[in-house]
């Protein structure tokens, strides 16, 4: 596999995005997110991980507008698709083989990884869930969140 300019946004990445704040910004500018040939990609999961953590976080209504603003301007990929569905059994068996005695990676992160694979796009990310996956299975882009921790980021 080769690197995408198709990105599919991991929820961390989204909820980063929503937030505007450095790390959002810093993602939003370095991959050109709003001006890329093509609209990123979300997995319908993401909406459902997003409204969780709005939920459980207490965001207001404006931050919820947001949020359903950034949801309703990137492209959607069901999970109940064939392709989605097959990748999805393909990689939670690789996972699991690789990971053996290890926490098993999170279904969300699979279902998120599957469209990934699909679509044939990078996946962002801020966390590790995908490094055994990367790039064997799928093209992973890693922005390290401690980089944007206290302060200006470095």
């Amino acid at each position: 596999m080769t690197p995408s300019s198709l990105y599919v946004l991991d929820t961390n990445v989204l909820v980063h995005l929503c937030r505007d704040d450095p790390l959002g910004r810093y993602v939003d500018a370095t991959y050109n997110l709003r001006d890329q040939a093509y609209r990123p990609v979300i997995c319908i999961v993401t909406h459902g991980e997003a409204l969780s953590f709005a939920e459980l976080n207490g965001w207001g209504e404006s931050k919820r507008q947001k949020l359903a603003q950034l949801l309703d301007n990137l492209v959607t990929v069901d999970i109940s698709v064939p392709a989605v569905l097959g990748a999805y059994a393909e990689l939670d068996v690789a996972s699991q083989r690789h990971l053996r005695g290890a926490r098993n990676m999170g279904k969300n992160d699979l279902w998120i990884a599957a469209v990934a694979r699909v679509v044939e796009g990078t996946l962002l990310t801020t966390d590790r869930d995908f490094d055994h996956l990367h790039p064997g299975l799928i093209q992973r882009e890693y922005v390290d969140p401690e980089r944007f921790r206290g302060g200006p980021h470095r």
